[in-house]
């Protein structure tokens, strides 16, 4: 059974995403103790809410150092929504913040009009579906299961935007607008929908992550 370590930090949809890790046969723990997240099997950053919010959570708890050991130790590593943008150099969200700095890039507000100029509503919230991007292949990966153009839940109003193209995994269009839906680097996955409320498309790639070993 697969040990998967989610982490605790004062915010996010903690449950829900332990819930459905369960519910794919994982042995799952919520935990803040830093030895236990540096010395993790399969790492979960989960989150939702602000970005400055969720880095001082972890800055608080004394987590950045141990959250980036783990990641150094080439072990499977998943960060949701909050938790993949937290992934990057930073976020443009109230300010410049920080980030843990494991794929090059940063954060950016969603532009409040399509590319038609037409207004749209923000926060992205609701089903849509994820592309391939060109030169990119799923096989192998999280998303080695999935079909093209699957449809995720989406909550948010900020988009990572990696530095290096071969570090998108997944993109997905809002009115036009270009958003990176999965991110990768190595070991290091990161989903801007939630898998946790995306039914049996989203189970399926907790399960498939579960099989990964980079």
């Amino acid at each position: 059974m697969s040990r998967v370590t989610v982490i605790d930090y004062g915010i996010g949809n903690l449950l829900s995403v332990a819930r459905a890790f369960e519910h794919c046969g994982a042995n799952v723990e919520l935990t803040d103790d830093a030895r236990k997240i540096a010395d993790a099997d399969y790492l979960v950053l989960p989150g939702v809410g602000a970005f400055a919010d969720g880095m001082s959570g972890l800055v608080e708890r004394g987590l950045i150092e141990p959250i980036k050991k783990f990641a150094a130790k080439e072990r499977p590593f998943l960060g949701i929504c909050l938790g993949m943008q937290m992934m990057l150099d930073q976020s443009e969200e109230y300010g410049a913040n920080e980030g843990l700095g494991l794929i090059p890039g940063k954060v950016v507000a969603i532009p409040a009009v399509g590319v038609d100029g037409s207004p749209h509503k923000i926060p992205h919230i609701g089903w849509n579906e994820i592309y391939i991007p060109s030169g990119i292949s799923w096989d192998g990966t999280a998303l080695g299961e999935t079909g093209n153009q699957s449809s995720f839940y989406f909550v948010h109003s900020f988009t990572a935007v990696p530095d290096h193209k071969e570090h998108r995994l997944a993109d997905c269009y809002y009115n036009g607008q270009l958003i990176s839906a999965a991110i990768k680097r190595e070991n290091l996955y990161g989903c801007q929908f939630h898998p946790e409320k995306s039914g049996t498309e989203g189970l399926m790639i907790l399960r498939t992550f579960l099989k990964a070993k980079n």
